[in-house]
């Protein structure tokens, strides 16, 4: 009698345990067919794009995708709504006191989204929002950001982890990029040779920013102000040397082999950026007189990855 009990309990065990895998199974399925959409981004949720100090306005695209075994059959409307407080979010677990760190939301006069809602078309899984940017003015030195979030949907499912974007706007030109472009630097300080590298950033459509002499860089704006200089650059590529801050600089203008020019060079093989500059500078009351090559490998047809 004992025997048939036990029998009769296994059985009810097994028969639960076969329905509880049906239901996991069912679950699975429901998960893997299923249609979410999320704006794409990466770390963080931030998405970065690159702006043209020499454009006075172009447009980037925040993209939003749909993913899904099978395609979606109807329209996906949705509605974005800017968000601070993501910046806030974002600046308090990064930075916490560090206030000089923070990011900052870009300034409404410096861009526009003429619509934020947005439709992923039955059967597609991409759409894209079109933001106008005038990036003139920007800093190298500051993050700006453009916090938008996911508001109002009408079909299938959001992800709630990529609901959210900060679209970072980082600025260039022909020079440079935001996070400091490396050029390899030979030349003479008084007599002696000296050979590295100089960090190079962008501040307008034609106009850059370098440590004076061999200073080495520091992403620190009271080093800035004694110790860069700005390379403005004309049409002609002749080059103007004036401080950035504090620095007492001199340009001289009759060294033939230092020039004070900005040209890009042809070997045969490859392509170069080229300054040749000539200037003396004084800190501490110490002048050093600098003769300077700066120079940059770079592919015409691929500007985009310089």
């Amino acid at each position: 009698m004992k025997k048939i009990k036990n029998n009769f309990l296994l059985a009810i065990i097994i028969l639960l345990a076969g329905l509880l895998s049906c239901d996991n199974d069912e679950i699975f399925k429901t998960e893997q067919y299923k249609n979410v959409f999320a704006l794409v981004s990466e770390t963080e949720n931030i998405y970065s794009k690159y702006y043209d100090l020499r454009d006075s306005e172009s447009v980037g695209y925040l993209s939003i995708s749909c993913g899904g075994t099978n395609p979606t059959t109807k329209d996906t409307n949705i509605s974005l709504i800017e968000d601070p407080s993501l910046i806030d979010t974002y600046n308090k677990v990064n930075y916490d006191v560090e206030y000089n760190k923070y990011a900052h939301q870009l300034s409404k006069s410096m861009y526009n989204i003429d619509s934020y809602k947005l439709t992923i078309k039955a059967g597609e899984i991409k759409a894209s929002l079109p933001i106008r940017i005038r990036p003139e003015g920007l800093s190298p030195d500051s993050t700006y950001f453009i916090p938008l979030r996911i508001d109002l949907h009408d079909s299938y499912e959001a992800n709630p982890e990529k609901s959210y974007v900060l679209f970072e706007i980082r600025i260039k030109n022909f020079y440079a990029k935001a996070e400091g472009t490396t050029y390899n630097l030979t030349g003479k300080e008084q007599a002696r040779s000296i050979f590295g590298t100089k960090i190079v950033h962008p501040l307008g459509a034609d106009k850059v920013r370098i440590m004076a002499g061999t200073e080495a860089y520091m992403s620190d704006i009271e080093v800035h102000k004694k110790h860069a200089l700005i390379l403005d650059i004309n049409v002609e590529g002749k080059v103007r040397i004036t401080p950035y801050g504090d620095i007492q600089v001199d340009q001289i203008d009759d060294d033939i082999e230092y020039p004070n020019i900005f040209k890009v060079d042809y070997d045969g093989y490859r392509y170069y950026k080229t300054f040749l500059l000539r200037y003396d500078f004084t800190m501490n009351n110490q002048t050093y007189q600098m003769r300077e090559e700066l120079r940059l490998q770079f592919d015409p047809e691929n500007e985009d990855e310089m």
